[in-house]
């Protein structure tokens, strides 16, 4: 028997996989992968299989571009393999 910690994680990202995929599922699927400090740091808009990240400073911008490799396997898996390919971090 799974926790409720362990399995809820597998189950959210089955039903956004199933979900259409819109500006709002991004943001929330970015929401989930990095949380709400990074989430209110930045703002999100998938171009093609790009996730372009305007970051609200210079420095949440390198925290963002240091953790992008787990960001994107964490949007991989909420989202599927072929949604986000690359994550490009700008400075808004």
């Amino acid at each position: 028997m799974q926790s409720l910690a362990h399995a809820l994680p597998g189950a959210l990202a089955e039903l956004l996989r199933g979900a259409p995929l819109s500006p709002g599922k991004v943001a929330f699927a970015w929401n989930a992968a990095v949380g709400p400090a990074v989430q209110r740091a930045s703002a999100v808009h998938l171009e093609g299989s790009v996730l372009l990240v305007d970051a609200s400073t210079a420095a949440w911008a390198h925290e963002i571009s240091r953790s992008s490799a787990v960001i994107l396997t964490r949007l991989q898996t909420l989202l599927g393999a072929g949604v986000v390919a690359r994550i490009e971090i700008r400075r808004a």
